[in-house]
């Protein structure tokens, strides 16, 4: 693993150890466990969101079309 031996294990193990005591070692983990399974989570709400099609909206038309004519001649708006 990692182009580590075993007595390349033993010793990160004793490091890890001797940082965190063994009683916060599964505290630790524990979160360690709890993060990757939200992320997974999280993970797999994001491809379903991409697999599913957008829900598309239909926009509604519009009631009365202005003619060229009464658009040109008409005065713009203020918005004062």
């Amino acid at each position: 693993m990692f182009g580590m031996g075993p007595m390349e294990m033993g010793l990160a193990v004793l490091a890890i150890l001797l940082l965190f005591g063994a009683k916060r070692i599964p505290e630790i983990a524990g979160s360690f466990g709890k993060g990757i399974k939200e992320f997974k989570k999280n993970m797999n709400d994001v491809q379903r969101d991409i697999a599913e099609p957008p829900a598309v909206e239909a926009l509604p038309r519009a009631s009365q079309s202005v003619s060229h004519e009464e658009s040109a001649s008409s005065e713009p708006k203020r918005l004062i």
